[in-house]
């Protein structure tokens, strides 16, 4: 589904002259078919699934978040608006994200599912988390949360 969205859109941001879609574009779909080649084996050549796409581009906000930090303190603001830009053409692409109160809520149920009593269970807490909420949740701040919550 988000494979065709993607081939869809760029075809639309090409169309368009959109320099900057076109560009942001290519590079999921680049990262997109990267992934694809790394999960192969040879029983399997199927790429990968929706689920992990949405991981993969949480992935490349997280990497041009990071890249705006170190573009400001080199006084680079060209650069930072650059990648600011394509963080809002991926974020096209990922559901809705959830609330500072739907994650601890989230968090809560996923701590009484895995019997989670200590620090120790964090590990089986976020991976419950990221399979079921992958594209939704912001796994920084939940981890911060799951790590108070199990600490205290």
């Amino acid at each position: 589904m988000l494979r065709e969205k993607f081939t869809a859109d760029l075809k639309t941001a090409m169309l368009a002259k959109d320099e900057a879609a076109v560009g942001t574009i290519r590079l999921i779909i680049a990262a997109m078919k990267q992934k694809d080649i790394d999960s192969r084996t040879a029983e399997s050549r199927a790429g990968i699934d929706d689920t992990q796409i949405l991981a993969m581009l949480q992935s490349m906000i997280k990497q041009r978040n990071e890249s705006i930090e170190m573009y400001k303190k080199g006084n680079r603001q060209d650069l930072a608006d650059k990648e600011a830009a394509e963080i809002k053409i991926i974020e096209n692409y990922l559901p809705k994200q959830m609330g500072e109160d739907e994650i601890k809520a989230a968090v809560d149920a996923a701590i009484a599912a895995a019997g989670a009593s200590g620090i120790k269970d964090m590990g089986k807490v976020m991976g419950a988390l990221k399979s079921r909420y992958a594209g939704k949740m912001d796994f920084s701040k939940a981890g911060g949360i799951v790590k108070e919550k199990l600490a205290g």
